[in-house]
């Protein structure tokens, strides 16, 4: 039997929280790349918080997925066809596109990668994109200096489980933010943070007993009630490195926010960042100090695998509750 092109589509737009209904599965015949593109066979796909803006047609940094399309996603895989010099059938390249199985893509944006390096799926977590945003964020607007206190939020997910090590390494106190105690002795146990706390207790006085000197940097994955708990603690001149809001992607109101009268008189950086405005040009130098801080033994990584792409949909749906355990990446078939 023929391979088919097995695509998960958008086929409404959710109101809220996203559910079954609003995704299609189809199969399709396998594209033929045109001149100046590759055709990629994916084996892993990426999924993402960011995905769920996307969905909406609300204004945004980027165009929303057209009702209909394929689902906006990464994936890393292997070249089939290509009729772009430099890139040939059997290469292994990180950016393949969409929730589907094959995709024609330009090369822009499309890295060759070597297989030995590191597991595949790592191309879309730690070595992906989710890491890149951390090295940039981090370097560029966090700027952790050695002993100051670095608060992560969601810190065993997928950007934030790679910030807080580089924080480390970096010589600072870094304290994360979880939900469970599961996930918080991940954080501690084997990302080696300081110390983390769980969400779902008292906030207010988990943040005093583990920061008591202040926050000097807060990496913001998921405004809300986090959010509000941390800024009081802020110290002068502290940074605020905004990456996400996953806990109000699916309010169809905006949430309150805290008074930020504080960021004048504490001086504070409060910034905002897309890792694709500057990031992909530095993804060599951000892949290989990210290799050789694993071979020393400085970096770890956990996964959450689900296997097929029939199940992304679920799988998704499961990522913006917070029911994945690491970084969330889909095994096509």
């Amino acid at each position: 039997m023929a391979e088919t092109n097995l695509q998960i589509l958008l086929r409404r737009r959710p109101n809220g929280p996203p559910v079954a209904e609003d995704f299609e599965i189809v199969e399709t015949a396998v594209p033929q790349p045109k001149a100046g593109e590759v055709l990629v066979k994916a084996h892993y796909l990426s999924l993402d918080p960011y995905m769920r803006g996307r969905m909406s047609d609300a204004k945004s940094y980027s165009a929303p997925v057209a009702l209909g399309a394929v689902m906006e996603g990464q994936t890393a895989g292997e070249v089939v066809a290509s009729t772009v010099e430099g890139f040939a059938p059997g290469d292994i390249v990180l950016g393949g596109f969409g929730w589907q199985r094959f995709s024609c893509v330009a090369p822009g944006r499309l890295f060759k990668i070597d297989g030995g390096e590191a597991p595949l799926s790592a191309s879309l977590g730690v070595l992906g994109m989710p890491g890149l945003t951390a090295w940039v964020g981090l370097e560029d607007i966090g700027q952790p200096k050695a002993g100051e206190t670095v608060v992560v939020s969601a810190a065993s997910g997928a950007v934030g489980q790679v910030v807080g090590q580089i924080a480390k390494i970096r010589g600072c106190k870094v304290v994360g933010i979880a939900g469970g105690a599961k996930k918080c002795e991940f954080v501690t146990e084997t990302l080696g943070f300081d110390a983390c706390i769980d969400h779902r207790g008292d906030l207010q006085a988990q943040l005093d007993a583990a920061c008591p000197n202040g926050i000097d940097v807060y990496w913001e994955n998921v405004g809300g009630a986090v959010q509000r708990a941390v800024f009081p603690r802020m110290n002068d001149h502290g940074r605020m490195v905004m990456c996400g809001m996953i806990a109000e992607y699916n309010d169809t109101s905006p949430a309150p926010g805290p008074n930020l009268m504080a960021a004048v008189r504490k001086r504070l950086r409060i910034q905002g960042f897309i890792v694709s405005d500057t990031g992909w040009p530095r993804y060599p130098q951000f892949r290989q100090e990210m290799l050789g801080w694993m071979a020393a033994g400085r970096l770890t990584w956990r996964e959450d695998v689900v296997e097929g792409l029939r199940n992304a949909p679920s799988a998704f749906i499961g990522l913006l509750k917070g029911a994945n355990f690491g970084k969330l990446v889909v095994k096509i078939d």
